[in-house]
């Protein structure tokens, strides 16, 4: 993929080179070959960060995302310097006797213009997505936004590379932009219309809402009509409670349930946000839409010695699912939960985690940052030094790690992971916090 990818990138460039047209100064190659590469990565970035689960599932939504978030940046940062790397000037319009635009630039009002709007609107949506978080508003309002600021950019960056530039007036490269625009706007269309009008015809309803533990409640829900998707342990889907599926109204949220009950998707939320917030007046028979599965946190048969589970707070949703679904395979490997919390009342499903070390080989480990008196549990973070205790004599390298948890976890359990020389491929994690 990542040849792909940067195919796409350079394909512009070569054709360019094929056409064998005087050169010109070097400076104004220079800028025409990073603006067609930079504008065709723009391009494919649609696809990239449109929850296509041919690339998430092999990738990771979150790498995905990461990628889309830096390459993003990176070339638009290529599109803002281009037209200053121009050394040539002259009369508004080509020359009559210059046919191949060698001594020449497009200056007319249609060039500068399109170029103009992709060029600011592109700048306002990198920047507003980067200061995101400090702009206030709603998610929903910056999501309409964002799709509609990259609709631009990729409208009038279409018509400016179509207008102004010198190679891609040659009919090879005239079809691949407006082909890459009509793959970037398929994408648009599917997140924005397609997606929520097959969410429609396979609508959920709330089963149940329960609080089970401190701040912190189970969301069940349950198809209106046949059994619910399908989906491996470890994955998650954006869900909206209570809201037209063209609202935007919706959060990622792993699912807690184990795959083989078909019935009813289950979730561990927080109350962290607007949404978090109401779920204890949600009430049964409130209309909910799923889009997924995403992730590929699953263990997706990958042979192991041992599987080694680390999670922290609301973390456990994905990990209950694994070990519910592992559970009822009747999975004989041996096992280990780390499970850390800030305080008791926020341990989930005690009696059941209890009751799973009866019937799997599971070993769990419970850890408080604020302890209460006459705590015979770890005290402190999942850290490195709790897991060289579990591992202390056994082979880390054999086993399966997957980590689902504040973000600070994760990055600690990973270093510590590799330190003790275990694969990146044994260890798997998904994170949504970047900068």
């Amino acid at each position: 993929m990542i040849v792909l990818y940067f195919s796409l990138l350079v394909l512009p460039v070569v054709a360019a080179w094929l056409q064998d047209l005087p050169p010109r100064k070097w400076q104004d190659d220079l800028s025409s070959g990073i603006a067609m590469c930079a504008f065709a990565g723009i391009l494919a970035e649609f696809v990239l960060s449109g929850r296509f689960r041919v690339i998430s599932s092999h990738l990771g939504i979150d790498t995905t995302m990461r990628v889309h978030q830096l390459m993003a940046r990176a070339l638009t940062v290529v599109v803002l310097i281009h037209p200053m790397l121009y050394v040539t000037r002259g009369p508004a319009y080509p020359m009559p006797w210059d046919t191949t635009r060698q001594l020449s630039l497009d200056f007319s009002l249609i060039a500068v213009l399109t170029g103009l709007v992709a060029w600011v609107a592109l700048l306002a949506l990198v920047l507003s997505g980067i200061f995101r978080n400090k702009q206030g508003g709603s998610y929903e309002a910056w999501r309409a936004s964002h799709g509609l600021g990259a609709a631009i950019v990729a409208l009038f960056g279409t018509l400016h590379t179509l207008e102004a530039g010198r190679y891609s007036e040659h009919p090879f490269l005239r079809w691949f932009w407006l082909a890459m625009l009509t793959v970037a706007l398929l994408a648009l269309v599917w997140i924005y219309l397609l997606k929520p009008l097959w969410q429609t015809r396979h609508p959920y309803a709330v089963r149940s809402v329960r609080k089970i533990g401190d701040r912190t409640w189970e969301l069940a829900i349950a198809p209106v009509r046949g059994d619910a998707l399908a989906f491996d342990a470890g994955q998650f889907v954006w869900l909206n409670v209570g809201h037209s599926p063209f609202s935007l109204h919706e959060n990622p949220f792993s699912i807690a349930s184990a795959p083989s009950t078909r019935d009813q998707l289950s979730f561990v939320i927080k109350e962290v946000g607007d949404f978090t917030r109401s779920l204890g007046d949600l009430t049964p028979g409130t209309p909910a839409f799923v889009d997924g599965p995403h992730g590929n946190m699953t263990l997706g048969g990958r042979a192991a010695a041992g599987i080694a589970l680390y999670a922290g707070g609301v973390g456990i949703a994905p990990i209950l699912s694994i070990l519910r679904e592992l559970r009822a395979r009747g999975d004989r490997r041996p096992l280990v939960l780390l499970f850390g919390n800030r305080v008791r009342d926020q341990i989930v499903y005690p009696d059941e985690l209890d009751a799973m070390t009866r019937d799997l080989d599971l070993k769990i480990t419970h850890f408080l940052s604020e302890p209460p008196a006459g705590w015979t549990g770890e005290t402190g973070m999942v850290d490195a030094s709790a897991l060289n205790k579990v591992f202390d004599g056994r082979n880390a390298g054999q086993w399966l790690h997957v980590i689902c948890g504040p973000l600070p976890m994760i990055e600690m359990i990973e270093a510590a992971l590799l330190d003790r020389g275990v694969p990146d491929g044994q260890i798997l994690s998904e994170r949504f916090y970047y900068d």
